[in-house]
């Protein structure tokens, strides 16, 4: 199954090991092919990169080596869609991705995209619902 993970899930993952999040993002990367597009892998980079995240990590390192893996499990996709579709503007990226790799599913929290489900037969899922009702 081809996947696309938002950033919030990304993040939530990255910061709160043992969370659904995290094991969201480690089933997912595990069993499924991970789509990303430069616009997405930017925002998760930009994101985690915040000084407020800091905290969160005992060094530097730990920060890099899970941008890492999830540069290693997920695979880049050139993106050829272009919709206005969510009430975010900046969350469409998410949905350009997923209809530009034929993605099955879209692991979200944000209320945005989980109220298009489904996206032109793209399921948007919360991570919840992916651990309980995917393999």
């Amino acid at each position: 199954m081809k996947i696309v993970i938002d950033n919030n899930v990304l993040i939530s993952a990255a910061l709160l090991k043992q969370s659904v999040p995290f094991f969201t993002v480690e089933k997912a990367t595990k069993n499924h092919d991970i789509l990303r597009s430069p616009n997405t892998l930017k925002e998760f980079i930009d994101t985690l990169s915040r000084p407020k995240f800091d905290k969160y990590f005992e060094d530097s390192s730990i920060k890099e080596d899970f941008i890492l893996s999830f540069l290693a499990a997920s695979r880049n996709i050139e993106v050829v869609h272009n919709v206005s579709a969510c009430r975010d503007p900046k969350d469409n990226k998410y949905l350009d991705l997923a209809l530009s790799g034929k993605a099955d599913l879209i692991i979200t929290g944000d209320a945005d995209l989980l109220v298009l489900h489904p996206f032109r037969n793209i399921s948007i899922i919360s991570p919840k619902d992916f651990l309980d009702n995917y393999k």
